[in-house]
């Protein structure tokens, strides 16, 4: 999968939780995706929305009703549900709030060595600095990024690694994601 693909898909909060329901067979309708992910209304309509549009979701033909239709993946999609399956068997419960915020995940692929913030940032392109500080500022707090600073270098720079549940995270998530 492409990095920008990922980072695509990753913009919307749902959008790896219904990627995730739909690998492990919750059917392709709204009720129970909303059952399964605990997503609200609004949210999820966007997060579906966005799925279809970037060719991860279309509408299955010849099934549902009009006002209830299903929805099935699509080639590219299957990937990309298999590898939000992959992340949700080596996260908690608890790590699903995290999860779910914008570049955790972009951040965590690139962090399948130790990087500097700048690497990081050169990597993912499109990021803000501070979008990246705060994400992670957040993953240190959970203990999934662990940060040093090079003292030898100057100006100092801080040197980022992925650890513990980051740590795995990353290591499923470089296996599939693509940098280019």
């Amino acid at each position: 999968m492409d990095i920008k693909l990922f980072v695509n898909i990753t913009s919307r909060a749902w959008a790896w939780p219904i990627l995730c329901q739909l690998h492990v067979g919750t059917p392709g309708r709204q009720a129970p995706l909303l059952a399964a992910t605990g997503a609200g209304r609004t949210a999820f309509a966007q997060s579906m929305e966005h799925l279809i549009a970037i060719g991860l979701l279309e509408r299955n033909p010849g099934y549902g009703h009009p006002l209830r239709p299903e929805f099935r993946l699509t080639q590219i999609g299957k990937s990309a549900a298999k590898l939000a399956s992959q992340i949700n068997s080596v996260s908690t419960e608890i790590d699903q709030d995290l999860l779910r915020r914008s570049w955790t995940l972009p951040v965590l692929a690139s962090l399948h060595t130790p990087r500097y913030f700048s690497e990081i940032k050169q990597t993912l392109s499109p990021i803000t600095d501070r979008a990246l500080s705060q994400c992670l500022k957040s993953m240190e707090g959970q203990n999934w990024v662990c940060r040093r600073v090079d003292e030898v270098a100057r100006p100092p720079r801080s040197l980022y690694a992925a650890v513990k549940t980051g740590e795995v995270i990353s290591q499923v998530t470089a296996s599939e994601v693509i940098f280019n």
